[in-house]
């Protein structure tokens, strides 16, 4: 119960690594804003069952990360519930796949702002009450394409990168502060996210489903395997743990191999 009294916010944790991060760091004691859309009968569904798994306290938010009105909203329900978040994890996002003289801005400019600037308001909403205590742990949730970059994924490529960059911005402005700021970048995890760029990749490489999982994805990572939504979550609370307090401005590659490259 490593994490028993603290409270830990996930964006974009209704699915996918941000919801097996959610459920690890619930297993270990923390209370939880999980965040994301859909209904409220659905959410609330969520965090019964979390609470029932866990025995732990989680509410959540329907906080659009296009919004930073609706950011600091969240932000502040956490405290006002919690006291405190002590754990903070930005995971939200989104992909579109197209060559870059095709890209539609629109995809463009939310991809940047779901993927990177989101990470800036909420990083920016929960640092004064960190440094008040002293205490507190931000995850940023990269990807290897945060290091290396693929044909069609401009926006993402840039946004990942940008989030390495804010990363270690952060590390060294609260590295007196008793706060750790790192970013995990894995590779192909079989996620929602990654199974929805399968259509998009097979139009725009001119491939066949297994094609893009094989010759795009997996051809990638020298294991062949995708990585498990549950070793991101390990590391993740590996990163929030007092054992990795040395540990800041770093990312940290959970790829197969990709990067090794």
């Amino acid at each position: 119960m490593i994490f028993k009294n603290k409270t830990a916010l996930i964006t974009g944790s209704t699915s996918g690594i941000g919801l097996a991060i959610a459920n690890d760091f619930a297993a270990k004691g923390a209370n939880l804003v999980i965040n994301g859309l859909g209904s409220k009968a659905v959410l609330d569904s969520l965090c019964d069952q979390i609470t029932k798994d866990h025995g732990v306290v989680c509410i959540h938010s329907n906080a659009n990360m296009l919004v930073p009105e609706e950011i600091r909203n969240m932000i502040h329900e956490g405290y006002k519930h919690f006291g405190s978040i002590d754990l903070l994890v930005n995971n939200a996002g989104i992909q579109f796949v197209s060559p870059i003289e095709d890209f539609p801005e629109e995809q463009f400019n939310s991809i940047i702002a779901i993927n990177l600037v989101s990470s800036f308001h909420t990083i920016k909403s929960v640092l004064p009450t960190m440094k008040s205590k002293g205490w507190g742990r931000i995850i940023n949730i990269a990807s290897a394409h945060a290091l290396i970059a693929s044909p069609f994924k401009s926006a993402y490529v840039a946004a990942k990168h940008g989030l390495v960059g804010l990363t270690k911005t952060v590390a060294l402005e609260v590295a007196t502060s008793g706060i750790t700021c790192n970013a995990i970048c894995p590779g192909y995890v079989w996620t929602p996210l990654v199974e929805k760029q399968i259509p998009e990749t097979m139009k725009a490489r001119n491939l066949t489903s297994q094609q893009v999982i094989d010759t795009v994805f997996l051809a990638a990572q020298p294991t062949r395997k995708f990585v498990l939504m549950e070793d991101v979550a390990a590391l993740a609370s590996y990163l929030a743990s007092e054992s990795a307090s040395s540990i800041t401005g770093s990312s940290i590659s959970i790829d197969g191999g990709w990067t090794a490259h």
